[in-house]
């Protein structure tokens, strides 16, 4: 559907990548002839540190799902999480972050890229919760100069309702739920699951379980930002957005079942 829609020659398919790998497979997928690569986790972190240059969100998130050529001929890394999840919230599901409670469950490089454009809109407080603190803390001292974050283990978690909780933790690939306190939930709370699924992940089950309500529609929140974002870098244009593209997105993908965490997804494309 999107390639329809810029009128590119689009060829999207999945590479399995061990964490040790990771650094073969981009280099070998770029020498024969790759235009660019969408990347999961648990490699963002490891993609920011193999490219040649970083995007200033990027750079500020110290993260990287997005990898494709420089204008200078070495590779470019950016970050779309951020800016495709802020605009899935406000524009396709009408949530309000200004002023409100959010929410961050997990640490690692999907969180890493949603705290800035999160913090640049201006919420109330902006927690970021995770197993290991000392992780959640470095997170919530890297971006302290945006806004209000603070970091803690799921346990401490401060008191009170979140209007907003955003599930960015692996857990849902393997069905599992993140340990989140009861008193997080209240009943105007909305939460999203950054993980890609067909049917409801296990963290939205559980939390709509306690009459939260679905912003992530049955748990497909990250898909929007991975096609319509990272899209853009490839084919130089950005292709429209709407319910039909989203489901289209879904199916298409979920078509080819997807693997575990170790999942590097790529895309070659040339202007028809």
């Amino acid at each position: 559907m999107f390639a329809r829609q810029t009128g590119r020659d689009l060829q999207y398919r999945l590479i399995d990548s061990t964490p040790e790998d990771f650094d073969r497979v981009v280099r070998e997928f770029f020498a024969e002839g790759g235009k660019g690569l969408n990347v999961t986790v648990p490699h963002k972190q490891a993609a920011a540190a193999l490219v040649d240059e970083l995007t200033p969100r990027a750079a500020r998130a110290g993260a990287v799902n997005t990898i494709s050529w420089a204008a200078t001929g070495g590779l470019l890394g950016d970050n779309t999480d951020g800016v495709g999840l802020v605009a899935d919230l406000k524009d396709n599901v009408g949530v309000e972050i200004t002023g409100r409670r959010i929410l961050v469950l997990g640490a690692g490089g999907a969180t890493r890229g949603v705290l800035g454009p999160l913090l640049d809109e201006k919420p109330a407080l902006l927690c970021v919760a995770n197993r290991s603190e000392d992780r959640a803390i470095e997170l919530a001292t890297r971006f302290a100069q945006d806004g209000p974050i603070v970091g803690c283990r799921y346990e401490a978690i401060p008191a009170g309702t979140y209007d907003l909780i955003i599930n960015a933790t692996s857990a849902s690939l393997s069905g599992e739920v993140p340990p989140l306190p009861d008193h997080c939930i209240g009943p105007d709370t909305i939460a999203y699951d950054m993980a890609y699924a067909k049917e409801p992940t296990a963290f939205m089950r559980h939390v709509t379980g306690h009459g939260v309500g679905d912003a992530g529609g049955t748990g497909r929140g990250g898909l929007p930002r991975l096609a319509r974002y990272p899209t853009a870098n490839c084919a130089g244009a950005r292709p429209a957005h709407d319910g039909r593209a989203r489901q289209a997105v879904v199916s298409r993908i979920l078509a080819r079942r997807l693997p575990g965490p170790r999942l590097v997804t790529s895309r070659r494309c040339t202007r028809s």
